[in-house]
């Protein structure tokens, strides 16, 4: 049966989904809402428009055009921001340079991306120095600093980001076009061979935007987010647009606190100062703060967390709760823009004891509005929703990314099936819950049977002793693999216990659970440190490959 189209009259409006419309509701109902840079720099989102508007014309006059690629390195700032919106709006696209890579992959992702124009804080100079004489396609550099005065340049200046922005003006049309344009591009931090190239489209975006407005609007007591809240990233808005949530805030017409580079205690006073309420990060950051003597004594209460980026632990739930905190996962990957799920508790839920609560707030969650997701077997068929059968991860929504750049056959592994693969193994249970139990590199393969990591991490994350964990796989003769715990104690506890004694606490702690009788095989191993990728991530290939250095 033939589709009936439905026609627009001549006149009417085609109205494109682009990052530009995502503005119009705070200039209408907010326009005087502040914005801050680590409470020293103040401004409105009226005055955020007209420094989009310049950094459009400034960027023009260096010659930026449509489809033109303009990269930015900055830790979380309002240039950052006005950035999210100037570059795309133009019609060009914005590469967020993960700062934290090594100079020679910084250079190999500028090159790959064919940067044109490349702007970049002081605090970078150095790796500037190093790399620009291998740039191969950056025509223009634009700096920035936070000093007093501007450090010796690593390379020719075109321009001076405030200068640039003070001798432009602040009207720019910036013009309606396909929706489907590309707007953004980063590079993941995978733990094997360089980087590959996301990207995202004006349409991406803005549907990621509205999915999230979607998700955590409709939440009833718990995980609210509301025009009145106050919104801190504390995930680098080089790493998949700090999740989007820029691009939802400003839409929100909500206050925005942008701290820099991530430090505790300026995080902890800028919390309490400007009163923020909603933010996210990955655990280890959380784990960061709730561990240093600022955080000691203070009552964040009001203070909703999103987690994400791995997976959290339930004592570390517990632990921000009775801090006040409201702390729930979310699951997504860059690949996915990056939501897909977020663990928002029921009325009921919230009257359960704090252990009972974390087990959900650490579960992966309900899906998103248009996310369609499910757990699968190697033949692609759907398990069942028992909360039990695992398989993989793999989804379906408007806002994912439609392959790697310029990579054609990791983009066809991607999309295998016409299902985007995570390669996360979970399961779903009967209320609609998604538990990730283990990344599929990462799963321990113990006597024919697969063991979770993430499962055993969380019952040796509890005792009292532990400061931060990590369970790999290493080889063993008779088991095919052997679980080993990777442990970091808290500094009281240096003295008090044995790994013999963290061993005989998590076996009987693993027995208890019912997880498979393999598990309780598992070694432990004092280390001084864990290996984390570059957005605060357990690299556990690294950890793999010589767990033995890492021994105290």
């Amino acid at each position: 049966m033939p589709v009936k189209l439905v026609q627009s009259t001549a006149s009417a409006y085609r109205y494109p989904l682009l990052i530009k419309q995502l503005l119009l509701t705070p200039l209408a109902i907010a326009p005087d809402q502040e914005i801050t840079y680590q409470g020293k720099l103040r401004y409105s989102y009226r005055t955020l428009k007209e420094r989009i508007g310049r950094l459009a014309n400034g960027l023009s006059s260096l010659g930026v055009d449509a489809g033109q690629t303009v990269a930015m390195m900055d830790w979380d700032s309002h240039r950052y921001l006005e950035c999210f919106f100037a570059v795309p709006m133009m019609g060009a696209v914005l590469q967020t340079v993960n700062v934290r890579l090594s100079p020679e992959q910084i250079q190999y992702t500028l090159n790959h991306a064919k940067a044109d124009v490349l702007l970049v804080n002081s605090e970078f100079f150095p790796i500037v120095a190093q790399i620009a004489g291998g740039l191969e396609t950056v025509k223009s550099f634009v700096f920035f600093t936070d000093e007093a005065a501007m450090p010796a340049l690593p390379a020719p200046m075109a321009a001076e980001y405030e200068s640039l922005l003070a001798e432009s003006s602040v009207d720019y049309d910036f013009p309606d076009f396909d929706e489907n344009a590309q707007a953004t591009t980063f590079y993941t931090t995978g733990t094997t061979g360089n980087p590959k190239g996301v990207y995202f489209s004006h349409r991406q975006l803005v549907l990621h935007t509205l999915g999230c407005a979607a998700m955590l609007g409709g939440a009833n007591r718990q995980g609210h987010i509301h025009r009145e809240d106050v919104y801190m990233p504390i995930t680098p808005m080089f790493h998949v647009h700090a999740w989007g949530f820029p691009y939802l805030a400003t839409m929100l017409g909500l206050k925005q606190v942008y701290p820099g580079r991530y430090q505790p205690e300026l995080i902890c006073r800028l919390v309490t100062e400007e009163k923020v309420t909603f933010s996210h990060c990955v655990p280890t950051i959380l784990h960061m703060i709730l561990t240093h003597p600022q955080a000691r004594d203070k009552d964040f209460s009001g203070w909703k967390i999103l987690i994400g980026g791995s997976a959290l632990p339930e004592a570390m739930a517990i632990a921000a709760q009775k801090k006040g905190m409201d702390l729930f996962t979310g699951y997504g990957m860059s690949e996915t823009c990056p939501v897909l799920s977020i663990a928002h508790l029921s009325s009921s839920d919230l009257e359960l004891p704090l252990e009972q609560q974390a087990v959900l707030r650490a579960k992966t969650g309900l899906p998103l509005p248009l996310v369609d997701l499910r757990v699968v077997d190697p033949q692609m068929q759907e398990v069942a929703h028992d909360g039990k059968s695992t398989g993989e991860v793999v989804v379906r929504t408007p806002w994912l990314t439609q392959g790697y750049l310029s990579a054609p056959e990791a983009s066809e592994a991607l999309w295998a099936g016409g299902y985007l693969h995570t390669a996360d193994i979970g399961n779903i249970n009967p209320a609609g819950y998604l538990k990730v139990t283990d990344r599929i590199k990462d799963v321990i393969k113990t006597g024919g049977e697969w063991t979770s990591s993430l499962q055993l991490e969380d019952l040796i994350g509890k005792h009292e002793a532990v400061h931060e964990v990590a369970v790999i796989g290493v080889p063993d003769d008779k088991w095919g693999e052997r679980p080993l715990a990777l442990v970091v104690l808290k500094p009281e506890f240096l003295d008090q216990i044995t790994e013999h004694a963290l061993r005989n606490y998590a076996a009987h702690a693993i027995e208890t659970a019912g997880i498979s009788r393999y598990g309780v095989l598992l070694q432990v191993s004092f280390v001084k440190t864990l290996v984390k990728t570059s957005v605060g991530k357990m690299n556990k290939r690294l950890m793999r490959a010589d767990p033995e250095a890492l021994r105290m």
